[in-house]
Parts: structure tokens; sequence; C-alpha cells
């Protein structure tokens, strides 16, 4: 089983090893780029997964069983992203980690006023998913997320590899080049578990408070923070 790593090459060495990987693997396939972290980062390797799909976690997981996958419980989330989490739980060869804020909803409520979603998404979105990821992924040298480059203008340039500047640690975009046709092909391929709600109008999942349906053609993060001019949540700008 994967647990969290007590040690980690420095800075310096990470930063390297990612510079070399997104030389050689420009044009790699997701499987590829998925076997080299795990070989490349044994034990020190954690999946970053929204529960829309478990694509992510099943291509990682082929080649580093046990892998940590961790899932921003931010306590706004749909039941249909709640049960997604369960059945990746207990289906996958993974450990699904539940990261969560300091404060529960109501706390937040009382500190900061209700609805602070409504009146300052990025303020609630700081407290509730950016600072506590930054904790846990303190301690590993690479994360994996599943962003991919046809999701809006502020992914397009997505790499396949990088050095994480923000979070100091490598970080690896395996699906960066799949559209959303070859996501959904894979999963019904390797019947893994899917959102229902992406079935139901919602090509990007979110908190359910911040999160609407999307129109056919339209961005597909569209739907995320309607209303404001926010497409990003922190993590990936």
């Amino acid at each position: 089983m994967t647990t969290t790593p007590t040690t980690r090459r420095d800075t310096a060495e990470l930063r390297a090893i990612a510079a070399d990987a997104a030389d050689r693997l420009g044009e790699a396939t997701a499987d590829e780029v998925a076997a080299w972290a795990a070989e490349t980062f044994p034990g020190t390797l954690a999946v970053a997964c929204s529960m829309a799909d478990a694509v992510l976690p099943d291509l990682v997981a082929r080649h580093a069983p046990g892998v940590d996958v961790l899932f921003l419980d931010t306590g706004y989330h749909f039941a249909e992203t709640y049960g997604t989490r369960d059945a990746v739980a207990h289906t996958l060869p993974v450990r699904v980690v539940d990261v969560r804020p300091r404060l529960t909803v109501a706390e937040q409520d009382a500190e900061h006023g209700p609805r602070l979603h409504e009146r300052d998404p990025a303020a609630c979105c700081r407290m509730r998913k950016v600072e506590p990821l930054r904790e846990a992924l303190a301690g590993y040298e690479c994360w994996v997320t599943g962003v991919r480059r046809e999701e809006g203008p502020t992914r397009a340039d997505t790499p396949l590899v990088t050095f994480d500047e923000v979070h100091g640690l490598v970080k690896v975009n395996p699906l960066a080049a799949w559209t959303f046709d070859e996501l959904l092909g894979y999963a019904t391929d390797r019947r893994v578990p899917v959102n229902l709600l992406l079935s139901d109008g919602y090509p990007s999942i979110g908190c359910e408070p911040c999160t609407a349906r999307v129109e056919p053609g339209a961005d597909p993060r569209s739907g995320r923070w309607a209303g404001f001019a926010k497409t990003e949540f922190g993590i990936h700008t």
C-alpha cells in the first residue's frame, strides 16, 4: 500500500527530472507517461481526482497499484460525486485520501458568513481547495492530474510533464491530449466508475452550488462559477 512519504529529493533535482521528461516524453501516450511516473516516483506519487470519472486513477494504478488518490472533499459536492468517490475506493486498487479544509461548511459560515461561494468564490475555493491541497501534497515528489487541453483556453497549452513551481514538485498530465470522447471510451472499455452527471449536461463537475449544466457545444467549463469571470479555482493556473 502506498503511503505518504517522509523523505523526498530536493527541488533542484525534481526540476531537472521534469525538464528531462518533458523533452523525452513530448509525444508519449498517456499509458507511457503514467508508466514513467510510476517508475520514477515509487512511493512518492499522488493522483488528484475530482471524481468526475475514475479514468486517471485506473490508468495510474495499472502501473502503481495502491497509489494515493487525493479527493478534495469540500463539503459542497453533488451526491453523485460522493457516490463516484465510494465506487473508486471499493473497485480500484488505490487508496482514496479525503483532503478536507480546516473548517467545516458550518464553521466557515459562522466565521465568514453564509454562502461565501456566492459573494467571493475565490476565497471559498482558496480555503476549501487550494490550501488543503497544498498541505496534502507536501512530501510527495510528483502529482498526476486529469487536466486536458480541450477543456478550455486556460488549459490549451497543458504539457504532459512540467515542474509545478507553486507546489514545488513534478506535475504530470497524462491525459492532456485526450478528447472527451476518448475519456469516455477508456471508461467504457475499462468499465471504471463514471460520475452520472457527465451524461446529464455536466462535462465539468465541481461543487454543487457553483456548477451548472452546459449547453451542447459550449465551453465545457462554462458551467463553473457562472456569472463570475472565473474558470479555474487556483490550482491549475
